[in-house]
């Protein structure tokens, strides 16, 4: 009921905030008398202000049509490489007429990035593909808005999750390849190459895994809080709600989008609240590079997705509840999960010193757990003064993470592959009640 009411009151209030920007450019356009009247310049900037906190958000395009590589402008071209109902693996192809260029991109390592499905789109690592991009060939999982999948498609779990991360692998061809994952698919990225080294397959190069939550009793922050807590029957009761009639997923049991975003705002308010009213000042001042800056941010940041409620409550007990990954209890579609398994695959993990969603030691956790990966391929980085978010994106992304992370792949593309080795015997799955 929620969701629909949600719909009726997004109707109801879009003739006004397509009226307040309108507004906004009618009393900003230079030219217009309108524009020339006393205070024509803070109803503006009220109107504009209005209409972008009541308007809706689309997905934002990657947007990325070329990157520089040795001194040359390099087309990139986005393509569908694999299309599944919740998820699109993305390939961004780079293009171009220089014969040594061509040879150089045709030898680089291939990463697949693993983008979270909790909340925000994939474009929220537009940055990090983009930064990859001259030195690599890349791949990114898009996850598809639930409420736009037909409910015809069948449910999605946490277990679906890691078999579509297991088929993209096996898509691009394990040999040569690196995965990165970032934020909440550090786990389902983990299980997924634990399992196929128990069964013998072609593993990776290497794991990148960034600011996850391999082992959420490690230094827990606020979400991890919330998440033990509550019951799993309150997240049931109050945050799941079937997607309404104008959607193709109608039908569909989703943690809407606009309840995430509500969560998002509410862990810092003061702050939104402060970067609003910095926009309506920048405005009046004509400040355009500022505004222009908070208009890109919150175009991203107020874009979200439905995300499946099997997928997303088998999330909240398997992570953060039972933690079942670090304790040794996981299973997956009836196989224990057993990261001792993974052998020949080097392992990286990267943790923000200020990161309030993923707290300290909760990605590095991933040492304990893959015993089978020599010392000598491991490594692990705290960057100093980031957050959640800064470890991916942004300055401390691109000038002291990146340059790590590139010659880690590349240390471990250069080393000779491995052979698949000899399924283990599989672990027998839980049975009967829980183990604590």
């Amino acid at each position: 009921m929620m969701y629909q009411l949600h719909e009726f009151n997004r109707t109801l209030l879009a003739p006004f905030t397509e009226l307040a920007q309108a507004n906004a450019r009618i009393f900003g356009a230079d030219g217009t008398w309108l524009s020339s009247l006393p205070g024509a310049t803070r109803v503006a900037a009220g109107n504009e202000l209005l209409h972008r906190i009541g308007k809706d958000y689309e997905k934002p395009a990657f947007a990325i049509h070329q990157v520089v590589k040795d001194g040359h402008d390099v087309p990139v071209v986005e393509k569908v490489a694999l299309d599944k109902p919740f998820c699109r693996l993305l390939r961004f192809k780079r293009y171009t007429d220089d014969a040594e260029n061509i040879l150089g991109m045709k030898d680089q390592p291939t990463v697949l990035v693993v983008a979270p499905l909790s909340g925000h789109h994939a474009t929220l690592l537009r940055d990090t593909v983009r930064t990859l991009l001259p030195d690599h060939k890349v791949y990114i999982t898009d996850w598809v808005d639930a409420r736009m999948v037909p409910k015809e498609a069948g449910a999605f779990t946490l277990d679906d999750y890691v078999a579509y991360i297991e088929e993209f692998i096996r898509h691009i061809g394990a040999e040569r390849l690196h995965v990165m994952s970032v934020c909440q698919p550090t786990v389902p990225v983990l299980a997924a190459i634990s399992l196929m080294a128990s069964r013998g397959e072609p593993v990776p190069r290497s794991m990148v895994m960034m600011g996850g939550p391999i082992d959420t009793r490690e230094s827990p922050t606020a979400v991890n809080n919330l998440a033990a807590k509550k019951p799993l029957w309150w997240f049931t009761s109050n945050l799941i709600h079937v997607v309404p009639p104008n959607y193709p997923g109608r039908g569909r049991r989703v943690y809407p989008g606009f309840l995430q975003h509500t969560g998002f705002v509410a862990m810092n308010p003061e702050r939104h609240f402060m970067s609003h009213w910095d926009f309506y000042q920048d405005l009046v001042k004509g400040d355009q590079e500022d505004a222009a800056s908070h208009r890109k941010f919150y175009d991203e940041y107020n874009a979200v997705l439905d995300m499946p409620a099997e997928y997303y409550l088998d999330t909240v007990r398997v992570v953060f509840q039972e933690h079942l990954l670090p304790r040794g209890l996981w299973d997956v579609a009836g196989e224990r999960v057993d990261p001792s398994a993974i052998e020949g695959c080097a392992l990286m993990t990267i943790e923000g010193e200020l990161d309030d969603i993923s707290g300290l030691g909760q990605t590095r956790a991933a040492h304990d757990l893959c015993t089978g990966v020599a010392g000598a391929d491991r490594e692990h980085l705290t960057v100093e003064g980031a957050g959640h978010y800064g470890i991916f994106s942004g300055r401390r992304w691109r000038t002291k993470v990146y340059p790590k992370v590139r010659d880690f792949i590349a240390k471990h593309d250069a080393a000779p592959a491995k052979r698949a080795r000899p399924a283990r015997a599989a672990k027998p799955a839980r049975t009967g009640t829980k183990q604590r």
